[in-house]
């Protein structure tokens, strides 16, 4: 027998809401009242549910992906759960657990769907229920999606230049050269590093240096062309990769590059002082069978004797 308070809570609950109760609470008489303790399953994921449950006091978490993750929902007083292995009758896809004790109205589905015939209003309740749940999944899974793709960017990306990082150049890199040696087409590797970039650390200091590599990252990646390729590749080197670029485009660039490095200043002072730097290119072309490390190797000759021959120059390899 339903006591009255059990009585105001269905009546007020979601299922019931609205509803009129006198020609049908007959019915839920024959419904029992279950107590879930604190930390037990009142579902579990791959058995079968035979009833739809409306909590009437405690409250209720929904894990989809087992009680080790956060919780999905949260339910209390006067809502229901287990309406989701009710319209498609297949076993229970989530766990749900009380954290609480927590006392429930259990409903057998026969029940349920009698009660849906004799009250047009409990088909309407139903139904905003599952387009509510159907809101708050598609949420989660756009917050989720979000939050992962924020991740992986920051995961990719250098803290300093925002450009991206070496993990995510050797992992983008080797993709481009083998496309581009399938495809018979032309491609090199700039390998750029500032001139006495530790000379101007000393003289103003790591935020003075770091500030101008951020300036003259922003400067290179406007200067690229779209299928351009741009990342931090170690200490203050920054590797750039040129498709369908032959050997005399990617000089062309690569000292295209280099001008508009030397020409990007930034303010170091409140009285309008400000700091600049150069920068030494090696570019390495791509021959047949070459892979990363071969490009990377024969760029940084290349840097090298662009440092050796008086810096703020480029030079090509081989």
């Amino acid at each position: 027998m339903l006591t009255p308070e059990t009585h105001a809570i269905i009546a007020g609950s979601t299922l019931f809401r609205n509803v009129e109760l006198e020609g049908i609470q007959f019915r839920l008489q024959d419904c029992g009242v279950v107590t879930v303790p604190r930390g037990e399953a009142l579902l579990v994921p791959g058995r079968p549910n035979e009833h739809l449950y409306i909590i009437l006091s405690g409250e209720l978490r929904v894990y989809p992906g087992g009680p080790q993750l956060p919780e999905h929902a949260v339910l209390q007083s006067g809502e229901c759960v287990g309406e989701i292995s009710l319209i498609d009758g297949k076993n229970v896809s989530a766990t749900v657990i009380a954290a609480e004790s927590t006392d429930v109205l259990a409903i057998p589905h026969d029940l349920v769907w009698a009660l849906v015939e004799m009250a047009d209003g409990l088909a309407r309740n139903l139904l905003s229920i599952l387009a509510g749940r159907m809101r708050h999944d598609n949420l989660a899974l756009v917050i989720n999606q979000s939050q992962s793709l924020e991740f992986e960017r920051a995961s990719s990306v250098d803290i300093v230049t925002a450009l991206h990082n070496r993990r995510w150049l050797m992992e983008t890199f080797p993709r481009v050269i083998r496309r581009c040696e399938r495809d018979g087409a032309s491609l090199c590797l700039v390998l750029m590093d500032p001139d006495r970039f530790g000379e101007l650390n000393q003289r103003r200091g790591h935020l003075v240096g770091d500030s101008l590599l951020r300036k003259i990252a922003g400067e290179l990646m406007e200067s690229l062309r779209a299928q351009d390729l741009i990342a931090r590749y170690d200490g203050k080197a920054i590797a750039i990769l040129l498709p369908q670029a032959d050997t005399a485009t990617g000089t062309r660039i690569a000292d295209r590059l280099r001008r508009v490095v030397a020409e990007t200043r930034v303010e170091v002072s409140e009285d309008g002082g400000s700091e600049s730097i150069t920068v030494s290119c090696g570019v390495a072309p791509f021959r047949l069978g070459d892979t990363l490390e071969t490009l990377l190797a024969a760029a940084d000759g290349a840097l090298k004797r662009a440092k050796e021959g008086g810096r703020n120059r480029v030079e090509v390899a081989g």
